[in-house]
């Protein structure tokens, strides 16, 4: 798959903010299926909360273990350092540097 593709599925992933829910739920810990149906009762059944982990593993958001009938969800960490590298890594240097010169400026003055 390529690149772009597969930064496709990511932000697709990352614009519901019941996934987003579901991996801040996953970053204290991994999660059951079960658990995380349990969680989502009365707003979403358990088909939905399935589609949405297919979601999130098809973009690389999460990896899934099972263990006899149990399905774990772990939170990939992975794909959020790829975006920070691409998209705010580089934002946050020039702003330090900003910063830097600012400060450098007004000891200066």
């Amino acid at each position: 798959m390529s690149s772009a593709a597969q930064d496709d599925l990511l932000f697709k992933a990352l614009a519901d903010s019941r996934r987003r829910q579901m991996l801040d739920l996953m970053k204290a810990a991994p999660r059951t299926t079960g658990a995380l149906c349990e969680h989502f009762a009365g707003t979403l059944d358990r088909c939905t909360v399935m589609q949405h982990l297919g979601v999130l593993e098809q973009a690389g958001l999460i990896v899934v273990r099972r263990e006899g009938r149990v399905r774990w969800n772990h939170l990939d960490a992975g794909p959020f350092q790829d975006i920070h590298d691409r998209w705010i890594g580089p934002y946050a240097l020039a702003a330090a540097d900003l910063l830097n010169r600012l400060r450098h400026d007004l000891e200066g003055a």
